[in-house]
């Protein structure tokens, strides 16, 4: 009668088996839905902080400084027999403070002879190099700020600089 007892008992664990496996996958789906809602929850409410989301800053963005630009003619400049290219045409704005606008306009013919002294002094194989044009700039606005004092012009924009 063991044998008879033994197989009955395996055969009640066999089909006991399904259902504790299924009521294991159930419980285990319940669990994780649950722990992800949770999280959500502690995220969204400021409970817990991620390192990789950013807070939303609640400061107001600040309003933009007053600017005004000052339009620089088109210069054009003559490179000699030695360049590939006869000439330079060199165009460009002045990004000042709203009110340095008047005083920058009023120096305007000394900024483009600054420019035109510089430029023409320039050698044309450096004009020609691709990372020549941030090496000018540097150059060129620094000399824009020496004629018309510190703190008067923020920043060159170069619209337009083409050797011909």
């Amino acid at each position: 009668m063991s044998d008879l007892s033994a197989g009955s008992e395996m055969l009640q664990s066999s089909e006991a088996s399904p259902r504790r496996a299924w009521r294991a996958i159930l419980i285990s789906l319940v669990l994780a839905l649950l722990s992800g809602a949770g999280g959500f929850y502690a995220s969204r409410a400021g409970l817990v902080t991620l390192p990789f989301i950013a807070a939303p800053d609640a400061s107001p963005v600040p309003a933009l400084p007053s600017i005004a630009y000052v339009q620089i003619p088109a210069i054009i400049i003559s490179l000699g027999p030695a360049a590939t290219g006869r000439h330079l045409k060199f165009s460009a704005q002045l990004e000042t403070e709203t009110r340095h606008q008047e005083e920058v306009s009023l120096l305007l013919p000394r900024i483009v002879d600054v420019l035109n002294s510089y430029l023409r002094a320039v050698e044309p194989r450096e004009l020609e190099d691709a990372g020549a044009i941030t090496r000018l700039r540097g150059q060129m606005l620094r000399r824009i700020q020496i004629v018309t004092g510190e703190g008067r012009v923020r920043d060159l924009l170069i619209a337009e600089f083409v050797l011909n």
